[in-house]
C-alpha cells in the first residue's frame, strides 16, 4: 500500500481510470455517495461546491452500497440518477466498498493513519467527506451531517 494518495487508482463510473495525480495542486473532496439516502440531497451542494471552486477543488463522489443498501444501482443507473436529479457534473467513481475486507485502496489510505500520516477513521454512513490538500495530504474528514458548503470545509478553499 502506498503512502501517497496520488499513486492510488480508482475507475470512473464509465470504467475509465481516474488519475488522482492529475489533481496535484488542487484540493480533493472525496465523498461516499448513495442514491437512496436521507443525505442524498447533498449532491446539489456538492455540485454547487464543484462549480464555485472548480479552479481549486476536485469533487469525487464514490458510490457505495454498504450502508442500508442505499446504492443498489449499477453504473448506468447511478449516472442517470445523478444527472437527472441533481445535474451532477463532478467526477463519479466506480461503486466500491469503503470499509471491510474488500475496502478499496483509496479508502484504506483515507481511513488509516499509517498511510495518510494524519489520523485513522472509519466511514460511518453515506456522504462522509474527506478533504485532501493541494499537496496530497489528508486535511480532515467530516461526518454525513456536515454539509458540503460548511465553513469547516470551505475555509480551506477561500
Amino acid at each position: 500500500m502506498t503512502h501517497s494518495i496520488y499513486d492510488i487508482e480508482i475507475n470512473s463510473l464509465k470504467n475509465t481510470p481516474i488519475q488522482l495525480s492529475d489533481f496535484k495542486g488542487k484540493h480533493i473532496l472525496i465523498v461516499n455517495v448513495a442514491s437512496k439516502c436521507g443525505f442524498t440531497p447533498q449532491y446539489k451542494e456538492l455540485e454547487e461546491l464543484h462549480t464555485k471552486y472548480k479552479d481549486k477543488l476536485i469533487v469525487i463522489g464514490v458510490p457505495c452500497n454498504q450502508f442500508g443498501k442505499q446504492e443498489p444501482g449499477d453504473a448506468s443507473e447511478i449516472q442517470e440518477f445523478c444527472q437527472v436529479n441533481f445535474g451532477v457534473s463532478f467526477l463519479i467513481a466506480e461503486k466500491v466498498d469503503v470499509k471491510g475486507i474488500n475496502q478499496h485502496p483509496l479508502y484504506t489510505w483515507l481511513t488509516q493513519r499509517e498511510f495518510n500520516n494524519k489520523k485513522s477513521s472509519s466511514v460511518k454512513w453515506n456522504f462522509q467527506k474527506y478533504l485532501i490538500s493541494p499537496e496530497g495530504k489528508l486535511i480532515d474528514y467530516y461526518f454525513s451531517i456536515t454539509k458540503p458548503s460548511s465553513s469547516k470545509i470551505t475555509k480551506y478553499l477561500n
